[in-house]
């Protein structure tokens, strides 16, 4: 049986549809997980083929069960994972077992943003940016770096902007430091950057840098930096499509990626493109639905095909504009009922309509990209109007709530 490993998934989203697409391509699909939830609940995953409760820190107990499936007679001819922090595991698993093409190198280096950073510290995508570590005064630290405030303080593994702060001031700024050290050696510190923000997916084969999407983001700050629209270029400017083509191109030099697939985060700050962050993987959520509504493209469908040693197929089959509007609460509260969405996915233009919490879930303002509830996409052949079709549907959308006076520890829900 031609088989392929998946290292982790979410529910929903890119890392899920990757899994089926993957069986429509004919592939016996084995998932590596550590959620135990996910066991409980094996009957909502058809397409996953084989689910295996497995510590995926522990990468000699992951060689052991690619072993044993291979002594189960499964040919194992790719080991992919499309959720942080396991792509890199996935593609050195990969490198071992099935002679993969895919670039584990410049993995490594992308997931940590304190070595991207190194990396390209002499790139002008890079913004101004100090590290602190443990061994350091921090009041002389803080001293030293006041004066530029607001600053972003984040974590070097942060993902979904659970550990990006913002910190306007002096009392902030110690405070953000301290909080991260909890949990890391080094705390990365940035200039606050101003700007609109672009998103762009990319992927490379043999070297060739090939651009598959370009995305305006909509940020809001919640007390975390949260995403909730996604716009998809359709008439990008040639000049705007050249400057963000070089500068990715020049970018992924830096890395030295021959193959694989990333996406970068920028703002255009008077007019110059400065890295918020790049992930080794396609944006999680809504992302390759936007971009296969867009365009007719199944970018995780290619990515595998990437992965495998195929020429990934990037021929947009179609033009439109597609917006993702997200959703989120503002209060925190056990989830009692949603209304709205019927109404909300018969307005036309209206492709998808997905609520992520289930009755008796607890909800929250967002502090991570993962506390938002779902999204309204929308598409349209008229510049503008899926966006606008998009925030009206999402109007049509209501949770209603039971208070609740703190959110309890994820384990527990």
């Amino acid at each position: 049986m031609k088989t392929i490993v998946f290292i982790e998934t979410s529910k929903s989203g890119s890392s899920r549809e990757a899994i089926k697409a993957a069986e429509r391509l004919g592939f016996f699909t084995v998932l590596f997980t550590n959620k135990s939830k996910f066991i409980e609940q094996r009957t909502e995953f058809p397409d996953v083929h084989q689910m295996i409760l497995v510590k995926l820190s522990n990468y000699d107990l992951l060689k052991e069960n690619i072993i044993k499936l291979q002594k189960q007679g499964k040919q194992v001819k790719g080991i992919m994972s499309f959720v942080d922090p396991f792509v890199h595991v996935a593609a050195a698993l990969s490198q071992e077992f099935c002679c993969s093409v895919v670039s584990v190198d410049p993995i490594l280096k992308m997931e940590n943003k304190v070595l991207t950073r190194k990396l390209l510290k002499d790139h002008s995508i890079t913004p101004n940016y100090a590290i602190y570590t443990q061994d350091k005064s921090l009041k002389n630290f803080i001293e030293k770096y006041k004066r530029y405030l607001p600053l972003i303080v984040k974590s070097p593994l942060s993902n979904g902007s659970k550990d990006v702060l913002l910190a306007n001031d002096e009392k902030e700024f110690k405070a953000a430091i301290k909080q991260l050290l909890k949990k890391n050696e080094q705390v990365l510190i940035e200039e606050y950057l101003t700007g609109p923000q672009y998103l762009v997916e990319a992927l490379v084969h043999n070297g060739n840098v090939h651009i598959v999407a370009i995305i305006e983001q909509t940020i809001n700050l919640i007390q975390r930096f949260i995403v909730t629209g996604y716009s998809l270029f359709v008439d990008i400017e040639q000049a705007f499509y050249d400057k963000i083509h070089d500068t990715v191109s020049s970018v992924l030099k830096v890395f030295r990626m021959e193959n694989g697939a990333c996406h970068l985060e920028m703002r255009l700050v008077q007019g110059e493109l400065k890295l918020v962050e790049i992930n080794p993987r396609i944006s999680g959520g809504a992302m390759n639905r936007i971009i296969e509504v867009g365009y007719g493209i199944n970018l995780v469908e290619e990515t595998i095909q990437l992965m495998l040693g195929n020429k990934p197929n990037l021929t947009k089959k179609h033009k439109k504009y597609v917006y993702a509007q997200y959703l989120i609460v503002d209060s925190l509260g056990r989830l009692i009922k949603v209304k709205g969405k019927n109404r909300s996915s018969q307005y036309p233009g209206v492709e998808e309509v997905y609520i992520k919490p289930r009755k008796g879930r607890i909800v929250r303002p967002p502090l991570s990209m993962g506390d938002r509830n779902g999204y309204i996409l929308a598409s349209s052949d008229v510049k503008g109007e899926a966006k606008k079709i998009a925030r009206k549907a999402a109007s049509e959308i209501t949770f209603y709530l039971e208070p609740i006076d703190r959110f309890p520890d994820r384990n527990t829900i």
